[in-house]
């Protein structure tokens, strides 16, 4: 990987600059720029608290899902031929260039394990407590986040039989950019990214003093998504429980104005965590999302209205990203965290928790005038309302690929298509493609192995 950390010693010397009014003193004691190394704690918050990039997460899980499609002018109109191959689900090839997914989620875990790095040489004393503290939690949390994007898209789904065999993803757990990445098994990334978000509770303030801060709320959401990830439910449900006990907020949607061109504001009272995410195919002027998705909400649905708006072709564009504009919103909220707990309820036969969790959501989504609470005569029957309103709810918010290869797994059969110049593309369920190529260069400097296919 010396070649994505090659960009990484520029990208740090960028930083440099431009936290030159944050960090003045530290820059002022190296009069060298090329020597200079973190050294403080306001060092530290500088560049945990750099959101273009350490606010920017991977885009694949939702370019790689079945939530949208690109007409065939919009797909000729990407700019990138690898950008054209994922969109199909080609083998290879799709990284083509340097600032990928790969880079992007490296790059923010490099600069957690440099933070790490440098707390270990800042006694921690009564001043300084708190935020030494606060800064250790955090590095976890997003190192954590990173492994967990990473093994969605570059590893098959966890299965608990074979996980010590199958590949994972190289685990860069210290500072050292020259040091060669090797690629650990399933098993073992699990474990790391696991004991990173655990122990970054240790850590971590119950809220944040803002969303683009980890807190110990998001730290149980996101651990909760891990386990789902792993359809471990019950520790699933054990964290989407301990989550919810410390923010449970819904926004009502019937509060929300309809005619806007973005339907939500950037920060929302259900964020939990918030970063972005950001690709041509998700343009919002280029994703469509398909009629009959489209349909799967009611008329008195208010995301009907607010997720959606019609294009002059007649074909339906999401305008619902709880970031409040173009980019995709890539955290963690409170809809979601509801929407895995009532899934786990009812997996578990707790026919009523689940019901109660999904109506709670749905009287916030619904017309008020309209709202019937949702009934089941099973536990099986909440489920599959369960794991159709999480479609619904969960639009652009980069879990769908996650489900798919989940559900897939307890056999449920999706298969996926796309149609471009009259060609029909299929990735059936549990195909190999469903870890996506590492990218050629990585394979070529590290020589560690590519998925198979």
């Amino acid at each position: 990987m010396k070649f994505l950390f090659k960009h990484i010693r520029l990208f740090i010397l960028l930083l440099l600059i431009v936290w030159m009014s944050a960090c003045k003193k530290f820059l002022d004691e190296s009069p060298d720029k090329k020597l200079a190394i973190p050294t403080t704690l306001n060092d530290c918050r500088a560049m945990l608290g750099y959101t273009p990039f350490m606010g920017t997460d991977a885009s694949y899980a939702e370019v790689s899902a079945d939530n949208y499609y690109n007409t065939q002018a919009d797909h000729n109109a990407l700019i990138y031929e690898g950008m054209r191959r994922a969109y199909t689900w080609q083998p290879d090839q799709i990284f083509d260039v340097p600032d990928n997914d790969w880079a992007r989620l490296y790059r923010k875990v490099y600069v957690s394990n440099v933070v790490l790095a440098t707390l270990q040489k800042i006694p921690v004393e009564a001043s300084n407590e708190r935020e030494w503290k606060t800064l250790k939690g955090e590095s976890l949390f997003i190192r954590a986040k990173c492994f967990a994007q990473l093994v969605d898209l570059w590893s098959l789904v966890y299965d608990e039989a074979n996980a010590s065999t199958l590949p994972g993803i190289p685990l860069r757990l210290t500072d050292d950019f020259n040091e060669t990445s090797v690629r650990s098994t399933m098993q073992q990334t699990y474990d790391q990214l696991l004991a990173d978000y655990h122990a970054s509770l240790l850590f971590l303030p119950p809220l944040p003093l803002h969303i683009v801060q980890p807190s110990k709320a998001a730290g149980y959401a996101l651990l909760s998504r891990a386990y789902l990830a792993m359809r471990n439910y019950p520790e699933a449900l054990k964290y989407a429980d301990s989550s919810l006990q410390l923010k449970n907020t819904l926004l009502n949607y019937n509060t929300v104005a309809i005619n806007q061109t973005f339907s939500f504001r950037q920060f929302n009272v259900e964020q939990l965590y918030y970063t972005t995410a950001s690709s041509g195919h998700l343009i919002n002027s280029r994703a469509r999302v398909d009629s009959t998705l489209y349909n799967m909400y009611a008329a008195d649905d208010c995301r009907k209205q607010l997720f959606f708006r019609q294009h002059a072709d007649g074909s339906f564009l999401f305008k619902g990203s709880y970031t409040g504009g173009s980019s995709q919103f890539a955290g963690i909220a409170t809809d979601e965290v509801y929407l895995t707990r009532a899934e786990c309820y009812a997996r578990q036969g707790n026919t009523a928790a689940a019901l109660a969790d999904l109506n709670e959501l749905l009287r916030n989504r619904i017309k008020t005038a309209t709202f019937i609470p949702v009934t089941a005569a099973t536990a099986e029957d909440a489920l599959q309302k369960i794991i159709t309103e999480r479609r619904k709810e969960l639009l652009m918010r980069f879990v769908r690929w996650m489900d798919i290869k989940r559900f897939n797994k307890d056999g449920a059969g999706i298969v996926m298509k796309r149609k471009i110049n009259n060609q029909e593309y299929i990735l059936p369920p549990n195909d190999l493609r469903y870890a996506l190529p590492v990218p050629d260069d990585i394979i070529r400097i590290s020589g560690m192995q590519q998925n198979p296919r």
